[in-house]
């Protein structure tokens, strides 16, 4: 990763979209309309879970690592000079992964898969869950991304002095009927965690009859909104300030009070 200057603000692009159903070339050629239609350079792109696909457990639509949606992302990365984040489904050694990709504009990436599996959709019996939480650093911030279910977990979003991030991202195929969810613990998430939060979900309806209300949304650390989307396919730009968060968390210091605890991960 080519090392960048801290910066005291940064903004990032909330891409919610309605996707093509198991359709890679479909969903790649309309968002790459829609970032070259932002308005304002950023230094984030959020897509969604599944971007180039939709929330299926159809293993044909998997590819492995370095392939079209690895080579893709890395386009819009450098042709935007953004940090662009979202999943896909990833074949690797004989498993499959709902893989989370966060990929640099010199090419370089981090990735790690979606820890909490959406049982009652039968995904832990298609993918393999992940083991390790990504905190990852980009222009003097600290970043922590998240997959969709993981944002029921409380415990696995946890922030701390010792290992913290200043903004916490979620990316999602989160259906309409439980929308009021999604909204209330992405506040949740943002207060508890003093944390900027930004929470990107797809809209319209999938190959399976589910509908999405979309719902992205960025918040301040306090819970309260940057920005927030309706239903409609659209982008968004929120902006973030570096010093405002660390004054709060200075004049207000409720981390340092938390408890500490070890996560098991089997």
């Amino acid at each position: 990763m080519t090392s960048v200057e801290e910066h005291k603000t940064l903004s990032a692009a909330l891409i919610q979209t309605d996707i093509f159903w198991e359709d890679v070339t479909a969903n790649l050629a309309a968002l790459e309309e829609k970032i070259a239609a932002l308005e304002e350079s950023v230094d984030i792109i959020v897509l969604p879970e599944m971007f180039n696909s939709g929330f299926t457990m159809n293993t044909a639509v998997a590819e492995p690592m370095g392939l079209t949606t690895t080579r893709w992302m890395k386009q819009i990365a450098m042709q935007t000079k953004a940090l662009t984040i979202g999943s896909f489904a990833v074949k690797e050694n004989g498993k499959f992964f709902n893989r989370l990709f966060c990929v640099y504009p010199d090419g370089t990436y981090l990735y790690n898969d979606k820890r909490h599996l959406f049982s009652f959709g039968k995904e832990h019996e298609t993918y393999t869950p992940g083991n390790s939480r990504l905190i990852l650093e980009w222009k003097g911030w600290k970043i922590c991304p998240l997959v969709c279910y993981d944002l029921r977990f409380p415990v696995w979003s946890r922030n701390s002095l010792s290992h913290y991030y200043d903004l916490l991202i979620y990316i999602a195929n989160w259906p309409a009927k439980r929308s009021h969810a999604w909204n209330t613990l992405l506040q949740a998430r943002a207060i508890e965690n003093q944390s900027y939060v930004i929470g990107v979900n797809r809209t319209g309806t999938d190959g399976m009859g589910l509908e999405y209300k979309g719902d992205s949304t960025a918040l301040d650390y306090l819970g309260e909104p940057i920005c927030m989307l309706s239903s409609a396919e659209t982008e968004k730009v929120a902006h973030f300030s570096k010093p405002d968060l660390l004054h709060y968390r200075e004049t207000f210091p409720a981390l340092k009070d938390a408890d500490t605890f070890h996560v098991t991960v089997e």
